[in-house]
């Protein structure tokens, strides 16, 4: 069922003709048959924002690969008052990343290349970091390699106001002279191995990527409004143009568009109607075959022998007791949602022009409609046992700032009147104390094991193995003055971003500065530490005790080194 896209007013005669009829049939309807149907259901959770005044999404809910019902909500393009069809078009970010996965599936199935291949075969540009990274390892997010956003970010590139081709990701790997971590010992998300992975198609095929894929996937699948984005500046019809809030632009939005030539780890662009004949791929098998869909959904086991949640190009999973396979996408105010429950045949597509719409959310309340009687629900267990009282100074002696050399990541743990909380990166959660040094997570579920200091030993925090590995040590907070602040003021630079910082102390504060960024203030966390947002900067110090320079982390990049070149 798909919803017209001629929304033209109607004459005022026909509208009223049209409400006397509806009054007259509903009244003849029976109280038991006016219960919402599906559809009405669904319609309902995107009504708001349904209007001509502001962007939406479109929807795509199917079984067995055929589209029972498609929608479109909210407006494609608020210039010209076009509004979202199925058949819009939109940037799918990194809902791309499977579909260059197939590529190289189609590559292997030919011979032409194996997963198990090194990288440097295909792209000797990568470094020689020792161990061989092989391609099985970049579509896992297992290689250890930095990922090409943060990398990109942090030497100077601004988002929607530099073109980034895949010769500057490219140029700024080869840079890179150590890994996030050992290849194959951890989990961590990195987009650089799936440009990476298009290149590798590239030069092996003779063709670009958009190219292959066309010919390859999409044509063969009828897939007429689906193609990788190669050209930021080439005219696409029908596409869906993207926002983001601001206050002092017209509707309280402004553009906000990707202007990247970077495919592989984002940039398809596919509508909500192919998605579907790409869902019916994994039933019919019509391009790749059984072996290479049964490739796609392999995930992988660690060196700790730990197995991933993450296949090739797909997140496996479960919700509400069913397994799920997908992947969500974002960039610029594009955001995307692909979700399937092979069990029961039924798929879902997301696709939106607004960065709060959170179609991943927005995908399984849709699945609640129609999995209502399938679904096996379950709570998180609380941990068993009460709780155990905890004094106000065994509290004092356990908040603080806990950090992890690995990444340089850090946990806050704060006392709040009579609790204490554990700030991180997903949010802030009260701590239930159950006593030996164990706390449950409230909220989440799960346990985290927080210990004192005693004598000269660290305060410690630990987590699941399975969360997170890494012990964090306690630091208490530091607040330096003007004087403490000034032995870091100078001149620093990278070579493996190839650009430069400055640290200068202004109003008391130090502040990084950059020639094409905003000045950002260095907030103090412990002696020598410091934190902007999501980046973290240790200072470095030489033999003697003097600053030399300092390691720059940034969520998916780890210690990036940079030197004191000037006071």
């Amino acid at each position: 069922m798909t919803r017209t896209e001629n929304r033209s007013m109607f004459p005022l005669r026909t509208l009223a003709t049209l409400l006397i009829s509806a009054a007259v049939f509903f009244t003849s309807v029976s109280a038991a048959a006016q219960t919402w149907t599906p559809q009405i259901r669904i319609d309902s959770i995107f009504s708001a924002m349904d209007r001509d005044t502001a962007p939406g999404c479109a929807l795509s809910v199917m079984r067995d690969g055929s589209p029972i019902y498609e929608q479109g909500y909210g407006m494609a393009n608020l210039e010209y008052g076009i509004p979202i069809t199925p058949r819009s078009i939109f940037h799918v970010a990194s809902v791309s990343k499977h579909f260059t996965a197939m590529a190289v599936e189609l590559l292997v199935n030919e011979g032409k290349v194996s997963w198990d291949d090194d990288i440097r075969t295909y792209v000797p540009e990568v470094p020689d970091f020792g161990p061989t990274i092989t391609l099985r390892h970049l579509v896992h997010h297992v290689s250890g390699m930095r990922d090409q956003w943060n990398l990109l970010r942090a030497s100077g590139w601004r988002w929607e106001a530099d073109v980034v081709t895949q010769r500057d990701v490219l140029d700024i790997s080869s840079r890179q002279t150590a890994l996030n971590f050992p290849t194959g010992s951890r989990y961590l998300y990195s987009n650089t191995g799936f440009t990476l992975l298009a290149v590798v198609v590239e030069r092996v095929s003779g063709q670009t990527l958009r190219e292959f894929t066309t010919e390859r996937i999409f044509e063969p699948l009828g897939m007429t409004d689906t193609h990788f984005h190669d050209d930021h500046n080439m005219i696409v019809r029908n596409r869906a143009w993207a926002y983001a809030p601001d206050d002092d632009g017209e509707f309280g939005l402004r553009n906000s568009i990707p202007d990247f030539d970077v495919v592989g780890a984002t940039s398809l662009f596919t509508t909500v109607h192919d998605l579907a004949a790409w869902d019916r791929n994994f039933d019919t098998g019509r391009v790749g075959g059984r072996s290479a869909l049964e490739r796609l959904h392999e995930r992988f086991v660690l060196t700790s022998g730990e197995t991933i949640g993450y296949a090739h190009g797909l997140s496996i999973g479960t919700y509400r007791g069913l397994e799920t396979v997908g992947h969500g996408g974002s960039d610029a105010g594009y955001r995307s949602n692909f979700l399937r429950f092979p069990s029961e045949g039924l798929s879902i597509a997301v696709l939106c022009n607004f960065p709060s719409a959170n179609p991943g959310g927005l995908a399984m309340r849709v699945a609640n409609v129609y999995l209502a009687d399938r679904f096996v629900d379950s709570e998180a267990p609380s941990q068993e046992g009460p709780t155990v009282p905890i004094s106000r100074r065994e509290m004092e002696a356990l908040a603080g700032i806990y950090h992890t050399e690995v990444g340089d990541r850090m946990s806050y743990v704060s006392r709040e009147g009579g609790n204490l909380v554990l700030i991180g990166q997903n949010g802030r959660f009260v701590l239930r104390h159950l006593g030996s040094d164990r706390f449950e997570v409230t909220g989440p579920g799960g346990l985290v094991t927080i210990r004192p200091p005693v004598g000269s030993r660290a305060g410690t925090l630990e987590f699941p193995p399975e969360v997170d590995p890494d012990r964090y040590e306690r630091h208490d907070p530091w607040s330096p003055n003007t004087t403490d602040l000034r032995e870091f003021a100078g001149s620093y630079h990278s070579d493996e971003l190839d650009t430069g910082y400055r640290l200068a102390v202004e109003d008391s504060r130090l502040v990084i500065l950059h020639r094409k960024l905003e000045p950002t203030t260095l907030e103090p966390m412990f002696r020598d530490a410091f934190r902007a947002g999501n980046r973290r900067l240790l200072v470095t110090r030489d033999s003697r005790g003097r600053v030399d320079g300092f390691r720059l982390s940034d969520g998916r990049v780890w210690g990036i080194r940079f030197r004191l070149s000037d006071r």
